[in-house]
């Protein structure tokens, strides 16, 4: 099914862990250590209530805000190596989406798209209403980052979009919801680099055991939901400058399908991140964070009718 490639590309929280393979021995205590990290680092957790739905950020620094955005089943840990370095140059925004980290909903079967789209809304209007926002997503976090840029252009100054985005990938691969510790570590290896450190046993029983009741899971009962925010064909009305900085050993959503963007976008440029796979700012965080700091000291991307010779 092409959706899944799309709706469901980041497993961060998980692709972090297999560099970490000391200390906490389940996702859900390696989190709240990345968690305490951040606040250690001087972000303030902060709570958006709407209609008794909670959504829980991370805050920190001054500036033009930064809205970082993070991938399903994961949350606004997996920034922990690589937001503080940003936090003295703009107002640096951790989002735990609905359904995920401590924002609710929690504990619902089905866990709509319109939901988690409306979670990066509400964070969107909190943090850009007096000046645009810079907006950061990983994976499905790059799609909500299109979806803003498309809906509020106003509000957003410029996405960059990290292995992700609104269109579909290829069909194939492995099982995004793996029920054995094979299919596990079939996931782990389209996911990361050849190289890059093995993933620990604990991680891979511990994603099976999560597999069934995950946010993965819960999003794709809603494969409607998750088709009708797609923007097959729309890539074109999006003005918003668009930097597409990718994983380059990334093999769900490889570095072709960030090109095939680029050419639909009025405004992009792509840059390749070597030997990092589909969650680049967990998997290799000091490249990434450079790449990121040199894009967006920077001009935008201009329009391709801007750079074409007279």
């Amino acid at each position: 099914m092409r959706v899944r490639t799309v709706a469901i590309a980041a497993l961060g929280l998980l692709l972090s862990a297999g560099a970490r393979a000391q200390g906490p021995t389940t996702l859900a205590e390696l989190g709240e250590a990345w968690r305490a990290e951040l606040v250690a680092a001087g972000f303030e957790p902060r709570t958006i209530d709407e209609d008794g739905n909670r959504l829980s950020l991370l805050v920190d620094g001054d500036g033009p805000p930064l809205l970082f955005l993070h991938g399903v089943g994961d949350h606004a840990g997996t920034w922990h190596a690589v937001a503080p370095a940003f936090a003295d140059r703009y107002r640096v925004v951790l989002v735990d989406l609905p359904g995920h980290g401590a924002s609710e909903p929690r504990e619902s079967e089905v866990l709509p798209m319109a939901t988690v789209v409306a979670g990066a809304e509400r964070a969107l209007a909190e943090f850009a209403a007096e000046r645009p926002a810079i907006v950061v997503g990983n994976s499905m976090g790059a799609w909500l980052a299109t979806l803003l840029a498309h809906r509020y252009p106003e509000s957003v100054e410029r996405i960059v979009l990290i292995d992700g985005g609104a269109i579909p990938g290829e069909p194939g691969g492995p099982s995004l919801m793996p029920a054995t510790r094979e299919q596990a570590k079939r996931l782990m290896g389209f996911l990361r680099d050849p190289e890059s450190p093995p993933v620990p046993e604990w991680l891979l029983d511990d994603l099976v055991r999560r597999a069934p009741t995950g946010a993965t899971a819960r999003m794709t009962r809603d494969l409607p939901g998750l088709f009708a925010h797609m923007l097959i064909g729309r890539l074109g009305e999006i003005t918003t400058p668009v930097d597409l900085l990718w994983g380059a050993s990334d093999r769900l959503l490889p570095l072709a399908y960030a090109e095939r963007m680029a050419v639909q976008l009025s405004a992009a440029r792509v840059t390749p991140i070597a030997r990092c796979g589909h969650v680049p700012q967990a998997e290799c965080p000091e490249r990434f964070a450079a790449a990121l700091a040199e894009l967006l000291a920077a001009a935008p991307p201009a329009p391709a009718a801007e750079d074409a010779p007279e």
